[in-house]
């Protein structure tokens, strides 16, 4: 099994940008499709963004659309968002999650269809 950790979270002013990192370790991360989700204090988990196993399509919330990026680097078995134009709304912890993918080309959406998670990161905004 993959065991992933995210990194680069932390207080940033609205308008500002951060890049979040998940590395993965224990199996090589282009066997998995890959996803951000966030969750704020009293809501739901959310998905933030999603993207392929072999990375050629990508799936952004309405809420991030234009402003977050997310990306893979297999080589590195990293998984990255670059987040732009930071909201306070944009804070709350943000965690990767990996789902074994035989196909290449699907995009996972549901949390549930997940396996594996990292521990979150936190990223907060302030106005």
């Amino acid at each position: 099994q993959v065991q992933l950790v995210e990194s680069g979270g932390g207080l940033v002013q609205a308008g500002g940008s951060l890049r979040l990192s998940c590395a993965a370790s224990g199996r090589t991360l282009s066997s998995y499709a890959m996803g951000w989700f966030r969750q704020a204090p009293g809501k739901e988990r959310e998905l933030v963004t999603a993207i392929t196993r072999l990375g050629g399509s990508t799936y952004n919330a309405d809420s991030v659309k234009g402003r977050f990026t997310i990306s893979r680097d297999n080589a590195k078995n990293t998984l990255y968002l670059q987040m732009n134009s930071l909201k306070p709304e944009d804070t709350a912890v943000y965690y990767c999650a990996a789902v074994q993918a035989y196909d290449g080309y699907l995009i996972y959406t549901r949390a549930s269809s997940y396996d594996y998670w990292g521990q979150g990161t936190q990223v907060t905004v302030s106005s």
